[in-house]
């Protein structure tokens, strides 16, 4: 196969800050329709090298060559919009409605990232997520021969994250992305560059292909890198053992590293801590009874009735907007339902990890503050001292001594998590811990998190961590109820694309004429048992008043309201049954079976009385 055409060389580059070296003679090349995850450990130099790539840095030494013409799009962490303009002016750019939604390329785009975002409101009242989003979806409306992403996922729900890699996958320009998001570099890249210690190490493939290799290299290396080689070794384990994204052949023989692993156990033995759970946490932890919980307007829980059990490891999930945030809040008492009841075991320790960081006293120092805090904390293989957890987590050196309003984004948030680890809790709400971590650290989390005994909640974006490190996904879908997903991630993916089949896509109205709006997922979903799902708008004749086809049609939808009925009161009870016998794996397979077939029952159902329900309009 030919070589693909040079975009951009870096030839024998480097790069300092102050006295610090953070690329030393690095020689590289991007070619066209190449795709390139960047990773390494925070302040390596990754964001360094993607503006020497870009031309918004100079390097001190070395050359940089470009194709000429060359366009690059580029999307950096933090946006430049005017706050006085809006969505629309700095999204389309000059773009005319029609030309956007005549292309289904761009309608997508337009459609999955700006959902709910109007086009005509100022940018000065976006949230940070909001600005993402419209940052991201700017970029791929342009034509560009490379793009360069700098953390994309930041801000983007799992759904979101899957469209984007599906989208980027197919975009025959080449590709250059930071991301600590590991599924999403094996779903997209087909190259790693791995940023470390001055020099840049590239491998073939995604993640997976970059774990096997650095494991290679591991094993090869002197024996004070034997942690770091335990690390790896576990993190092989469940690249082995996990999605089948996830397991894409890299072009290099794997057979040593491959023998790495030949005897290693699953990451976390889930009995022994269970058991240990079980010991700690007594028989109940967090439950909520028929609850109804809302937030302004909105109500989120309807009637949710959720058993959290000893040593339970769940991941929630649900798209921006859906409540998870505040179902954390609710689970930890900070705030309270309408109705029902939300009660605690009276054993629980519970510590909940929110998404802003903040701490009391910047003038404090990090060892100082660890220390008061605990020295030595227990874990279920036995103690280990506040140093060393320091150490761990990256804090060595003059870190120790630092302020922790010197700290960096990522280290505050290292810090945040550290401080509370060493509380010794044995429940644990966690609201996107990932955000500002690089890949060494969340793999250190999830090495601590293996033999960590107590009762897990996360919330998170990061469709590896959450599948790493949690047991069962359950889902926010606009029900009013939590759903568990026995198929996880997928299962989600695979509803919510149904869900918005079932509701219609969203338009996005032209200043001249509103365009009839489509139902949202959420009322596709339906409002609870017996409401039958929302029907979009359609350009199907209807029937003449009177027909035969009519009271046909009247006879089906209500025969459907019934059976729906039935099926929704049916799948309330097998959910609410899922909670009461978390630790029964029998029972919650036979379960799960019943549960997903009556789901299949019931889509079927709903697409019956749509099809029914759109002849009487």
């Amino acid at each position: 196969m030919p070589e693909p055409r040079s975009l951009i060389n870096l030839e024998r580059i480097s790069k300092s800050f102050g006295v610090r070296p953070l690329l030393t003679d690095v020689s590289l090349g991007i070619g066209a329709g190449e795709r390139i995850g960047i990773v390494g450990r925070n302040g390596d130099g990754k964001t360094t090298l993607l503006r020497i790539l870009t031309g918004d840095e100079e390097p001190d030494a070395g050359r940089v060559s470009r194709q000429r013409g060359l366009l690059v799009g580029v999307l950096a962490q933090h946006d430049d919009f005017e706050d006085s303009h809006t969505v629309r002016e700095v999204v389309l750019q000059g773009m005319a409605d029609h030309e956007w939604a005549a292309d289904s390329r761009l309608r997508e785009i337009v459609d999955v990232l700006l959902a709910g975002v109007e086009l005509d409101r100022a940018v000065a009242g976006l949230s940070g997520g909001e600005r993402r989003r419209c940052a991201l979806a700017g970029l791929l409306l342009g034509d560009h021969d490379l793009v360069v992403l700098d953390e994309p996922t930041n801000h983007l729900d799992v759904e979101a994250v899957a469209w984007l890699a599906a989208h980027l996958a197919a975009r025959p320009s080449a590709l250059v992305v930071v991301t600590h998001d590991r599924w999403f570099l094996d779903a997209v890249c087909e190259q790693t560059w791995e940023v470390h210690d001055g020099v840049v190490d590239t491998y073939e493939g995604g993640y997976a292909a970059f774990v096997l290799a650095k494991a290679e290299r591991t094993r090869q290396a002197a024996a004070s890198e034997a942690r770091r080689q335990n690390l790896v070794r576990k993190e092989l384990a469940w690249l082995r053992r996990g999605a089948p994204a996830r397991t894409s052949k890299p072009k290099f023989r794997i057979d040593a590293a491959n023998a790495l692993i030949e005897d290693v156990p699953p990451p976390r033995d889930r009995l022994e801590l269970q058991r240990f759970a079980t010991q700690r946490l007594g028989k109940d932890v967090i439950d909520l009874e028929d609850v109804d919980f809302s937030r302004g307007t909105r109500q989120l829980l309807s009637h949710a009735t959720w058993r959290l059990g000893p040593g339970d490891r769940i991941g929630l999930v649900g798209v921006n907007g859906a409540g998870k945030t505040s179902v954390l809040s609710l689970l930890a008492g900070e705030a309270a339902p309408s109705v029902g009841k939300v009660r605690h075991g009276r054993t629980i320790a519970l510590q909940h990890l929110s998404q802003n960081v903040e701490f009391d006293d910047p003038e404090a120092r990090v060892l100082a503050t660890v220390e008061g805090i605990r020295r030595v904390a227990k874990t279920a293989d036995g103690e280990i001292s506040a140093t060393s957890m320091l150490e761990r987590f990256g804090f060595t050196g003059d870190k120790l001594t630092a302020r922790i309003g010197d700290l960096s984004g990522g280290e505050r948030r290292r810090f945040q998590l550290l401080r509370l680890l060493l509380t010794e809790p044995n429940v644990l709400l966690l609201d996107e811990p990932t955000n500002d971590l690089d890949i060494e650290t969340l793999n250190v989390l999830e090495d601590f998190l293996d033999g960590w005994p107590g009762t897990l909640i996360v919330v998170s974006h990061d469709r590896y961590f959450l599948e790493r490190v949690t047991d069962s996904v359950w889902a926010l879908l606009g029900d009013g109820k939590i759903s568990m997903l026995p198929r996880g991630v997928d299962e989600y993916l695979e509803r919510r694309q149904k869900m918005l089949r079932l509701g219609g896509t969203p338009v996005v109205a032209a200043p001249a004429a509103a365009a009839p709006a489509a139902a949202s997922p959420a009322a596709a979903a339906g409002a609870g048992a017996g409401t039958p799902p929302a029907v979009a708008a359609t350009t199907q004749p209807k029937v003449r008043a009177g027909s035969a086809e009519e009271r046909a049609a009247k006879k089906t939808v209500a025969r459907l309201d019934k059976v729906l009925e039935r099926l929704s009161a049916r799948e309330a009870e097998l959910t609410a049954a899922l909670g009461e016998h978390a630790t029964d794996p029998e029972r919650l397979t036979t379960i799960g079976t019943e549960l997903t077939a009556l789901q299949e029952e019931k889509e079927a159902a709903e697409l019956e009385w749509l099809e029914a329900a759109e002849l009487l309009e």
